[in-house]
């Protein structure tokens, strides 16, 4: 493929191209603090690719795993890793949070966008469990969405956005940060900051204890 012709299987949805930054941002500050130089961040369900291109640019002292179940996605992935030409991105692995053993060994941190909300309750406690099992103490794992506070949609188009979510498959919604903490307590994590995102998103940052 001529180096100016679009690849077709590279996709950046715009909502990504979007967030990027600002969750880039946070990403910088809570790894920073939290990782050594040359760890690895898995991420769950990367998508297209974009973020993950995007991050590992951003931070080349770390070294970045994209994951997701989906062969479309990987394929886009991998077109973002090619074009890319970035050293510390890895070619997409095939995972399912569910999946057990997750096919990977040693990792710094777990990073997971835009999950949560569009899979059934049991993918956000594998992605605990499976986190749990694979990050030593004071490694991080963030997660990217919308929740709710203690029951509170923050905002109206966050209402509309759960029953859609719902009417096309009954398992999925907008969750509450309180039970997604108390899933993450329960494999052995600490909830230690919630930031508000645009959109009405919010970044979850838990610890792993030890």
């Amino acid at each position: 493929m001529a180096a100016d012709t679009p690849n077709p299987e590279r996709k950046a949805p715009p909502a990504a191209v979007r967030n990027a930054e600002p969750i880039t941002q946070v990403l910088t500050r809570v790894f920073s603090e939290r990782l050594s130089v040359g760890d690895t961040v898995l991420e769950i369900a990367a998508g297209s690719g974009y973020h993950a291109a995007t991050f590992a640019k951003a931070m080349p002292q770390f070294t970045w795993q994209p994951s997701d179940p989906n062969a479309e996605a990987r394929a886009s992935i991998t077109a973002h890793v090619t074009e890319s030409g970035l050293g510390n991105l890895k070619a997409p692995l095939e995972l399912d949070v569910r999946a057990n053993p997750w096919p990977v060994a040693t990792i710094g941190a777990v990073l997971c966008i835009n999950m949560i909300h569009i899979s059934p309750w049991e993918a956000t406690l594998a992605l605990f469990k499976g986190a749990g099992e694979r990050l030593a103490a004071g490694k991080p794992l963030v997660t990217y969405g919308p929740y709710s506070l203690d029951g509170d949609f923050i905002a109206e188009s966050n209402i509309a956005f759960d029953q859609s979510l719902k009417a096309r498959d009954p398992s999925w919604g907008i969750r509450d940060v309180r039970d997604v903490a108390k899933a993450a307590e329960n494999q052995g994590f600490q909830h230690n900051e919630t930031v508000t995102m645009p959109a009405n998103n919010m970044m979850l940052v838990f610890t792993k204890t030890g």
